[in-house]
């Protein structure tokens, strides 16, 4: 077998084998007992230190679903809001199906509202959740959401920027002080 690769982790057929063996020989245990005791014997942990649990938890479903291995039984429906959809959004406010063609002076004025109300959110998540080429179930943390229209007030797009987003924003800031004159 080749070298697998999930969640930036390498897998060779030794570690699935591993694997299998730990669940054969664990039935009582959960998925998320294995887990843990796979990221602690593999010394799997993020750069504070912590056990890389969840990405742990991630893997072993991957693996699931290509067939490679199979996993405890849940024991309980997840709580990660995988079956996650965006509430309802008034009719007159889902985007056109038509792709959206012309000069970018034929949409203009263009406008990029925060999106505040529960209107302007549920249509933002429903952007994100029917155009995003990942699978969307909200976002983590916080975060500030945006969204665009064009003249007619047709929905372009929006965007989303996370904590993360903002420390880049201060530290390039800072920086830029440093630097003037």
């Amino acid at each position: 077998m080749e070298p697998l690769y999930v969640r930036g982790r390498k897998l060779e057929a030794k570690d699935l084998q591993c694997i299998r063996e730990l669940i054969e020989a664990h039935r009582d245990w959960n998925r998320t007992k294995l887990s843990q005791h796979i990221a602690q014997n593999w010394e799997w942990r993020n750069a504070a230190g912590q056990l890389k649990d969840m990405a742990c938890r991630a893997m072993l479903l991957k693996l699931e679903q290509k067939g490679l291995i199979r996993s405890p039984a849940r024991q309980r429906p997840s709580n990660n809001r995988r079956s996650w959809r965006p509430g309802p959004v008034p009719v007159d406010r889902y985007p056109s199906a038509s792709p959206i063609e012309g000069r970018l002076s034929s949409l203009e004025p263009l406008s990029i509202v925060p999106a505040q109300s529960p209107e302007e959110l549920a249509l933002f998540d429903w952007l994100l959740w029917r155009y995003r080429y990942l699978a969307y179930s909200g976002a983590v943390g916080e975060n500030i959401k945006y969204l665009a229209f064009d003249g007619s007030t047709r929905p372009l797009g929006c965007l989303l920027y996370g904590a993360a987003a903002w420390k880049l924003r201060k530290t390039y800031c800072d920086r830029l002080r440093r630097h003037r004159p």
